[in-house]
């Protein structure tokens, strides 16, 4: 069995941060700028951070876009790398229809084709929360701890 991967890292915080138009190909766009960027950032691509990193992207940017949408508004991802967590802001500017808190997403009827995303999020982030986003709107964040 094979260790763990250990990433090194410098002191210093790295950031990023891009908006996307509020569309599919937005959302999956997000995706590829998260894997793109963490490559950069010496995490490697099909890494388990690499991965989870990807699909939490990808559900926070689609329900940014199925649930956040304001017409002509984009959403916005962050990402900052700081010493061994990675935080992942997912932005949208509509406040009013907020998803549950971290620990209270439940589980979609059996049959039903979607509502699973958040339980997702809960699963491969360390820590999630919903915050207002000022002056309008709401950002989730989802953090991940890095192997040390």
């Amino acid at each position: 069995m094979t260790p763990p991967p250990t990433y090194q890292h410098s002191a210093r915080m790295r950031e990023f941060g891009q908006r996307f138009t509020s569309s599919p190909l937005g959302a999956r766009l997000a995706r590829q700028f998260t894997v793109h960027r963490l490559r950069e950032w010496d995490i490697p691509y099909g890494s388990a951070v690499s991965d989870n990193a990807a699909l939490i992207v990808a559900e926070l940017a689609s329900n940014a876009v199925t649930h956040g949408l304001v017409p002509g508004r984009e959403f916005e991802l962050r990402l900052m790398l700081m010493g061994h967590t990675l935080r992942i802001d997912v932005s949208d500017a509509k406040g009013e229809r907020r998803p549950p808190e971290a620990g209270e997403a439940s589980a979609p009827p059996f049959l039903s084709d979607n509502g699973r995303g958040l339980l997702l999020v809960d699963a491969l982030s360390d820590r999630w929360a919903v915050l207002d986003r000022l002056p309008i709107g709401k950002t989730v964040r989802a953090e991940l701890d890095l192997p040390r």
